[in-house]
């Protein structure tokens, strides 16, 4: 599309918006039922599409990204009428005799910037919170995953006019136009070079936004722990995608005393989880692009690699590749890895890492396997992060119940379940103040008597 054409659509959005058509909750309720049954109306087509793109299986297209968007909807729908109603709050005697309540308020025209490695679920979550708190959008899909955002234009196209929600395909030049345009809110997930890029455009407006971006998450392995199912775990977070997960664990910290006994449970995992050749395992996946699986290739030392590595550049395949004795200068650990590459660093000494993960850029997620209670609420308490697991990895994303969002680097605030609400809602605060009583003592003149009234009232 060209700038004129997604212009248009904008203008036709802000003038639906103007006209208050988005305020009525029960039509808002009406369009997310329809859209949930859309979904599992066309639940076929999103299976092509994210085979077709990134290679996903069934079983994990439903648990990652179909069955968490209905997930979503069901809660947005549950809730809508508690966490879009006026909340009243407690009010000052000094402003006796008054009632104060905070009343959620659509921002207006929302553009929802969607990245390819959860096509499905990262365009729809958003668009369905962005429209249960009465807004518009547009929903920018990524250039890359271009199956799954048929599907997804045919479903929105279906439930949605384009003044309500439209989809827009493309890549640099439509992303330029739509960075540049003036929105009322922004909502995008994806790479830190782009989101800086969008964070700097939008600045002109002073436009509200939620980065969600990513980093290197780090995953320690204490001696204290059950090896065999940290092994089971991080195997499962790790490869999942191929390793295209924004909260995956991108390296291993792992004691030196149980570091081999650890590697040796991994590759039992890996075989049993993808088999002994995960490249002709139908249900392992793929990279995205060649220029991608290129990249991640490019960061591995094959000097260093203990397992895995094969890779087969035709079917965009990468093996799931264990790198051992990484030191924290190499290449490996220069960038998010974003691919089936597990890099190992031994450690004896955990203020060496600890201060090493605070010295750089502040990771989206964080985990730590470990029996002992005292060391686990150490490093949380004393790391900063997104969020993260103890004894686990990802599963935190997967619950309307939690914010997910990042921290400092790895983003700028959070969504999910009440948190969608807060995200795409502002809240005006109101005093409602009677006219039957007026309290004399903030007029002028003052005395003394006034301010011992009011020191006796704001104290």
């Amino acid at each position: 599309m060209n700038s004129n054409e997604i212009l248009s659509i904008l203008e036709l959005q802000r003038n639906y918006f103007k006209a208050g058509n988005t305020f009525d909750l029960n039509k808002r309720k009406k369009k997310l039922k329809e859209l949930s049954k859309n979904i599992k109306n066309n639940i076929e087509l999103i299976y092509e599409g994210l085979y077709k793109d990134l290679g996903k299986s069934r079983t994990e297209s439903y648990m990652c990204e179909i069955g968490l968007v209905l997930n979503e909807i069901s809660f947005i729908l549950k809730h809508m009428n508690k966490y879009l109603k006026p909340r009243r709050v407690k009010t000052p005697l000094a402003q006796f005799k008054s009632k104060s309540y905070e009343l959620s308020y659509p921002y207006g025209n929302v553009l929802i910037m969607s990245p390819w490695n959860y096509p499905f679920l990262l365009a729809i979550e958003p668009l369905c919170e962005a429209i249960a708190c009465g807004n518009t959008v547009i929903l920018k899909t990524s250039e890359y995953s271009v199956n799954t955002n048929s599907v997804i234009k045919k479903i929105v196209s279906e439930i949605f006019s384009k003044e309500e929600a439209y989809v827009i395909f493309g890549g640099i030049e439509e992303n330029k136009i739509l960075m540049n345009a003036k929105f009322d809110y922004v909502f995008f997930t994806g790479s830190k070079k782009v989101g800086n890029a969008l964070y700097e455009a939008q600045a002109k407006y002073m436009t509200p936004m939620t980065l969600e971006l990513g980093g290197k998450s780090p995953c320690i392995i204490d001696r204290n722990v059950n090896l065999k199912l940290a092994a089971r775990r991080i195997v499962f977070g790790k490869f999942l995608n191929l390793g295209q997960t924004c909260v995956a664990p991108d390296y291993i910290l792992c004691d030196d005393s149980i570091c081999d006994e650890f590697i040796k449970y991994v590759k039992i995992e890996i075989e049993r989880q993808f088999g002994k050749n995960p490249l002709e395992n139908k249900n392992y996946g793929n990279i995205i692009t060649n220029r991608h699986l290129e990249r991640i290739i490019g960061l591995i030392d094959y000097d260093k690699v203990i397992y895995g590595g094969r890779y087969d550049l035709d079917k965009l395949k990468l093996e799931p590749t264990i790198m051992d004795n990484v030191l924290y200068t190499d290449k490996i650990m220069s960038e998010e890895i974003f691919g089936p590459v597990m890099p190992i660093i031994r450690y004896k000494d955990n203020l060496e890492f600890l201060n090493y993960i605070n010295e750089h850029d502040a990771p989206l997620a964080f985990y730590v396997f470990t029996n002992d209670k005292k060391k686990a609420n150490f490093y949380i308490n004393n790391i900063g992060f997104g969020g993260g697991c103890i004894n686990d990895v990802v599963i935190h994303l997967a619950t309307s119940n939690m914010r997910f969002g990042g921290y400092k680097e790895s983003g700028i605030g959070s969504y999910h379940g009440v948190m969608g609400f807060q995200t795409f809602s502002h809240y005006k605060s109101i005093v409602n103040k009677s006219t039957h009583i007026d309290l004399p003592m903030r007029y002028a003149p003052y005395s003394k008597k006034n301010d011992k009234l009011i020191k006796m009232f704001l104290r």
